[in-house]
């Protein structure tokens, strides 16, 4: 019997997922652990390996949206009337492709009639689009989802390119070499009357004469706009801001440097490592709501918010308050890169009990979040700014950051939300703290 092949969960959050390309063709051969195509989910874009083993008879949707358990392929034996097996049990659900129409499988005829073949239909392309570059792998373009994205904003041929990835694959960087080297040609327009070069200006009708872009939303975006709606309408939000002096974490940041070398200990490092400090003393801030009860987590994973092309990821780091300086360095630095690139998996951005988001680093001075679902507390950190104060009874600079922290009210109270962050205040005033 031949296996009806439907678009798998692939995060908790998932509720469809886009095609991005196949690595395999009908008829071809497929063995368990094959690659069979390239899905992007609402976090990342992830290889979706084959379990079965067979020939691939069938590809629903080259490319484009499917929702969870839509039909996306069907692998068996060759002349298996897989049709039949369709159309005679459970229904499939629609898939979207990429031009927009809903496709389904066409139902198997009753058994006294012949099965008839279906006229294949020539899909015809809009006029306006350029035509498929040709390649040697079955007509397509062997790149990264980000690589092309890139490419057809910057006007790049990706077809013209050579990869430097994995088999010759284009990725990220020999899309912004060729942008680099603009002795590139640009990507040929349509067919289109030559227009013959003029001295003059040309002219623009400013009055009425609109323009737009239009982009499709993608799945991460999606998701960000889905979890986060629930969570700004659904947790009862208040704010608590609070200036912390980092003359200290300033002078101490050098000397870090000096001990942990050839690691760079950044100040988003010291603060992650701070907070999980300060977590371990108020628990009721690393805690989660779930109905009818509220969860006391016992241990500290802390959600560090990485801004990517789609939108916002948020690798975490688990154990935080259990690692030093120099492991939550590369470990931040591995996962964010990783977030740009689409290939985070779901066991490094969920597990959760607590968010920083940190602005810092683009010059904002104060701003609040939106928690991430399923913590009560997001602490969002601005930048460090040099600024007079008084100490000591005498106006000097001091390096001043304010953070703020996000509650639900559901969880957290003010008192509970402000004695966190005073526990916070006095590490990040003396981190000598964080080493003892």
């Amino acid at each position: 019997m031949a296996e009806i092949i439907k678009m798998p969960r692939m995060s908790d959050t998932m509720e469809e997922g886009n095609i991005v390309a196949w690595h395999k063709k009908e008829g071809d051969k497929v063995s368990p652990g094959d690659l069979l195509a390239e899905i992007e989910t609402d976090k990342a874009t992830m290889d979706f390996e084959s379990l079965w083993e067979g020939t691939l008879l069938h590809i629903a949707i080259k490319e484009g949206v499917v929702p969870v358990e839509g039909l996306i392929a069907v692998i068996g034996k060759p002349g298996e009337d897989w049709k039949a097996q369709i159309g005679g049990g459970e229904a499939i659900p629609i898939a979207i492709g990429t031009n927009g129409q809903s496709k389904a499988a066409e139902p198997a005829p009753k058994a006294s009639a012949p099965a008839a073949e279906p006229e294949p239909v020539a899909e015809v392309a809009p006029a306006s689009a350029p035509l498929p570059a040709p390649t040697s792998d079955g007509g397509r373009v062997k790149a990264s989802p980000l690589a092309k994205s890139i490419a057809k904003e910057s006007g790049i041929d990706i077809a013209a390119l050579h990869g430097s990835g994995d088999g010759g694959r284009i990725v990220r960087k020999d899309v912004e070499a060729a942008m680099d080297n603009k002795g590139a040609a640009p990507a040929a327009a349509p067919s289109a009357p030559a227009i013959a070069p003029t001295a003059t200006v040309p002219s623009f009708n400013f009055a009425g004469g609109e323009a737009f872009e239009e982009k499709a939303v993608s799945q991460m975006r999606k998701a960000i706009a889905r979890r986060l709606s629930e969570s700004k309408f659904t947790a009862p939000h208040f704010y608590l801001t609070m200036e912390i002096n980092m003359d200290s974490a300033v002078a101490l940041r050098p000397k870090l440097n000096e001990l942990a070398a050839p690691v760079k200990i950044s100040f988003n490092d010291i603060i992650i490592k701070a907070a999980a400090v300060a977590l371990r003393k108020h628990p009721a801030v690393n805690s989660s709501w779930l109905g009818d009860k509220i969860r006391y987590n016992q241990h500290i994973n802390i959600g560090v918010a990485v801004a990517v092309d789609d939108g916002l990821l948020v690798p975490v780091v688990k154990h935080a308050d259990m690692k030093s300086l120099s492991a939550i360095n590369q470990e931040v630095k591995v996962m964010a890169e990783k977030a740009r690139v689409k290939k985070l998996q779901p066991e490094e951005m969920t597990g959760n009990t607590f968010t920083i988001s940190n602005l810092g680093m683009f010059g904002i001075e104060e701003f609040t979040g939106i928690i991430n679902p399923p913590d009560a507390c997001i602490l969002a950190v601005g930048a460090i700014i040099q600024k007079p104060i008084v100490k000591g009874g005498e106006i000097v600079i001091g390096n001043m950051m304010k953070v703020t922290l996000s509650c639900d009210h559901r969880v957290v109270d003010g008192a509970t939300g402000s004695e966190f962050l005073q526990t916070l205040k006095a590490i990040l005033e003396e981190p000598m703290r964080l080493l003892v």
